[in-house]
Parts: structure tokens; C-alpha cells; sequence
């Protein structure tokens, strides 16, 4: 299968997660040019072109993906890290632009 077709049973891998869904993830801001954002973590419940949102703390916070670099935390337990400014892109668009980015599996 290769990362760009989309099945039932997909798992999320550190090979296909620039094309996968990123809400239901948990996310740690490693590292920002906003002093604040960073070591922010929580649970992804919205994503724009620009943002994600985060609940953290029990409170929603938008949190700008460019000046970004963050940790997901994948179900299987592994944490791998992605730099925000590739990853701004409409989360529509996202499968078309990154797939070049993705292994075959």
C-alpha cells in the first residue's frame, strides 16, 4: 500500500503521519519563537492551514504551526517530531502536497 491510499485499518506511523489526521493527537510544543507555547501539550481538537488547537489543562488554546517545531505522541507510544512550517497547509491539501515526504509500506 502506498501512504496515499487511505483504508479502514491504516495505522499512523512515523512513515505516513505528515498525511494523516492530526485531531486526537497528542502534541508537546518542543520548541517556539513564542516563549509561551513552549511545553505547551495536550490533545489536538481542531486544526486550520495555520493552527492547531489544543486542549490543555482543561481550556482550548490555538497554537500557530509555523514558528513551531512539535512532538506527536502516536498510539503506538513512539514520538516523533515535525517542524511546523511544513505542516501549515490546509489539512484538506496536506495528503496532495506531503505525500512526497511519505515511505511506501
Amino acid at each position: 500500500m502506498i501512504c496515499g491510499e487511505f483504508g479502514v485499518n491504516m495505522l499512523i506511523t512515523r512513515d505516513n503521519l505528515l498525511i494523516h489526521e492530526f485531531i486526537g493527537l497528542e502534541v508537546e510544543v518542543v520548541r517556539c519563537t513564542d516563549r509561551k507555547m513552549k511545553g505547551v501539550h495536550g490533545r489536538i481538537v481542531d486544526e486550520t492551514a495555520n493552527t492547531f488547537v489544543v486542549e490543555s489543562k482543561g481550556r482550548e488554546r490555538a497554537i500557530p504551526k509555523k514558528p513551531c517545531l512539535f512532538r506527536f505522541t502516536l498510539p503506538n507510544g513512539e514520538n516523533v517530531d515535525v517542524d511546523g512550517g511544513l505542516i501549515a497547509v490546509s489539512p484538506v491539501e496536506r495528503p496532495k502536497k506531503l505525500a512526497k515526504y511519505c515511505r511506501v509500506i
